[in-house]
């Protein structure tokens, strides 16, 4: 709930002070609405479908989920043209700031099952809650709080660096979901090949609804063994190297179907890694993912912007298939298979 208020005060700033300064701040904003999120939704939702013994439907539920996010992106993207002609850039931050302000309520409903305490008789007891209010409270106005985040954030990063299987499936699961960071060039992979702008929406828009329906799937091949998965990985990357090579729209009709094959790959590797974490600090160690997984994204940029003044875009698009191929050993070799629910 905090992170989407948190996400409106950065639109908000855009809007009551469209400075440098300003939109500055609303990038800070942005960033820590990014980290309070990270980690705290797919631990919430991992815990909640372990409390009512459902978690091998994690991947398929993060998969829909994020399906449907994409969905919006799309419709908000499309809903930016007429929101602008009618209001300008002040309806359309605006705007944001109030869809924000809808995901802190949805924030709000959120189920927290596994909270709740329970008397002898399998009821939620009441008074039980009420000392655990007033405790909490307490908690909140001592440094005893900031005792408790230390030894939580040490839990957490202990078991990402020590625990053999978390371990491997951090590293797997971040290069495999930072190497997709290169996403953001198929716009230039179109335009390496003369597409006219008008048609550039559209390539992408088929690289987006091959993601969308990966991601979507993910519920019916969660339980694919690791050897399957390397060949899902390899056959996601040699389509989207081999498609940026070739005639765009045939080429983005393969990367599409191979960027959706990577997002599917992508949804149950964080999937096995929940499974993996055995310690207390869930969104901690998610969290430590989510880091990694960024600072593979910024190397993926960094290595874009020196290598582009020795090749095409489209080249080097193609030329990130192979430590995507080489993530594939990775899979073959440290992903656990499926668990059963406990």
């Amino acid at each position: 709930m905090a992170s989407a208020l948190v996400y409106a005060a950065g639109f908000s700033s855009w809007m009551v002070a469209p400075t440098y300064a300003g939109f500055a701040t609303g990038f800070v904003f942005w960033g820590l609405s990014s980290a309070m999120m990270s980690g705290t939704f797919e631990s919430l939702l991992y815990d909640e479908l372990t409390e009512v013994e459902a978690a091998s439907e994690f991947a398929g539920l993060l998969g829909r989920c994020q399906a449907v996010a994409l969905v919006a992106n799309l419709v908000a993207s499309v809903a930016a043209a007429p929101l602008f002609a009618l209001g300008g850039y002040p309806l359309v931050g605006w705007t944001s700031v109030a869809i924000a302000g809808v995901q802190a309520l949805l924030a709000a409903t959120l189920p927290i099952t596994g909270r709740r305490g329970t008397a002898p008789d399998g009821k939620a007891d009441d008074n039980e809650d009420a000392v655990d209010a007033v405790a909490l409270a307490a908690l909140v106005a001592s440094a005893g709080l900031l005792a408790r985040y230390v030894a939580m954030l040490r839990s957490g990063l202990r078991e990402a660096a020590t625990a053999v299987d978390v371990r491997r499936m951090v590293v797997v699961s971040s290069v495999l979901v930072g190497l997709t960071a290169y996403d953001e060039y198929f716009p230039l992979v179109a335009r390496d090949h003369g597409v006219d702008t008008t048609q550039i929406a559209v390539l992408v828009g088929i690289t987006v609804a091959g993601q969308a329906i990966g991601t979507a799937l993910a519920g019916r091949t969660a339980t694919m063994t690791p050897a399957m998965m390397a060949v899902v990985v390899v056959g996601g990357g040699a389509l989207i190297s081999g498609g940026a090579l070739i005639q765009p729209w045939v080429g983005f009709v393969a990367i599409g179907v191979g960027y959706g094959l990577l997002n599917n790959a992508m949804i149950i590797s964080e999937a096995r890694l929940q499974e993996a974490i055995t310690g207390p600090a869930r969104a901690t160690v998610t969290s430590v993912h989510g880091l990694a997984t960024e600072v593979v994204a910024v190397a993926v940029y960094a290595t874009f912007a020196v290598a582009a003044q020795l090749a095409s875009v489209a080249t080097l698009v193609a030329l990130l298939g192979l430590p995507v191929t080489a993530v594939a050993v990775g899979v073959r070799r440290w992903m656990p298979a499926a668990r059963p629910d406990r």
